[in-house]
């Protein structure tokens, strides 16, 4: 019996590509796992109405983690009219399925790590080491929205709030409402969980990005919250930006930031900024973490023009698979593969189109492998 149940979520797209390079890897590292197929992904909202079948949900909830290739989503109209017939007139609504696992089992981190490994010719400065903890189940990404929007509500806010006021006469239907929702627990624990890291690893800095200048409520909460976790952790310095001056003190310096913390929304573009400076999307490695489970992925999406070339980089997939082992405890594997992957960049002969050469997915995987 294997050791480990690792749930295998290919998805769509370049997905299924970049999962089969990360097996090549895992493979070749003695890992012992059984990986249990799941169904999710367009495909099966198309057929079923649901891209996050039952079956599938019932998996997660027996396996030990999850690796997790990508998903294509598409705007409300747009998918529904891709159902099938019998199903078109059922009301279905469709929504990210790696939103909805984030919310149905707590995976209330969502860690990103972005390392500039040396001799990749597309860091935006060497050495650069930072880690990203997002809040991963509310905030603007809550799923609290209304379009159009109820009787009750736009009167409730129409009474409540007076910049409201000069939407009294505006048809319902021609404006939509998405609540922004933070809650103590949500901000305590992902603040406490970066700080923690920090401490961990022996990180100096933690950096909580927030907008408490405008958004006074939500962020005003987060912020707030964060100076009382920070008592806890008196050795380690925090210090707090606004989420636009954030994007520009990142690029000025990024030598200045350490371990950054941002509720949903915030952390989500400030990670996907930090992914650029050291290599783009090919090297965006992530993990959805909760108490008991854990879902490990790219950053990048489904690309479909890509699917099928074997074109797109896997390196991505491969260090959230890295990310997988150390979870799991599987630290000295983990540290081998870590070291693979930074060879094969230094080496600088396997290189796929986004780094300037031709290799394929598939070679970069066995390049990698043949490093192990």
């Amino acid at each position: 019996m294997a050791k480990y149940k690792i749930a295998w979520l290919p998805g769509d797209g370049v997905g299924i590509e970049v999962l089969e390079a990360a097996r090549i890897v895992l493979d070749k590292l003695n890992f012992d796992a059984e990986y249990i197929h799941g169904d999710i992904g367009w495909e099966f909202w198309k057929k079923e109405g649901d891209a996050l079948p039952q079956r599938t949900l019932e998996l997660l909830k027996s396996v030990n983690a999850a690796m997790f290739g990508a998903i294509t989503s598409k705007p409300v109209k747009a998918a529904a009219a891709e159902l099938v017939p019998e199903l078109q007139n059922k009301g279905l609504t469709y929504r990210s399925p790696i939103v909805r696992m984030r919310q149905l089992f707590d995976l209330y981190i969502c860690l990103r790590p972005c390392k500039a490994y040396k001799g990749n010719p597309l860091n935006y400065k060497e050495n650069i080491d930072l880690v990203v903890f997002r809040e991963n189940t509310e905030g603007m990404y809550s799923g609290v929205e209304f379009h159009p929007v109820p009787d009750e509500l736009a009167d409730l806010l129409a009474k409540l709030s007076k910049p409201f006021a000069p939407f009294k006469d505006v048809p319902l239907d021609k404006y939509a409402i998405s609540c922004k929702i933070n809650t103590y627990k949500g901000s305590e624990r992902i603040i406490r969980a970066a700080f923690e890291f920090a401490k961990k690893f022996k990180r100096k800095k933690v950096t909580v990005v927030h907008k408490s200048n405008v958004v006074r409520a939500t962020d005003g909460l987060f912020l707030e919250t964060a100076k009382e976790v920070a008592k806890d952790f008196p050795e380690i310095q925090m210090d707090d930006a606004n989420i636009d001056a954030m994007t520009m003190w990142l690029l000025k310096n990024p030598y200045n930031y350490d371990v950054i913390v941002a509720p949903n929304l915030f952390g989500d573009i400030i990670s996907d900024l930090c992914a650029q400076m050291v290599g783009g999307l090919g090297f965006g490695c992530s993990g959805n973490i909760g108490k008991q489970l854990a879902v490990f992925e790219p950053t990048h999406g489904s690309a479909p023009k890509y699917f099928g070339l074997y074109k797109v980089n896997p390196i991505a997939t491969i260090l959230s698979a890295k990310m997988m082992l150390d979870w799991l405890g599987e630290t000295e594997k983990a540290g081998v593969l870590e070291n693979a992957v930074a060879t094969v960049i230094k080496d600088g002969i396997t290189k796929t189109y986004d780094m300037g050469g031709n290799a394929t997915t598939i070679d970069m995987a066995k390049a990698v492998a043949g490093k192990i």
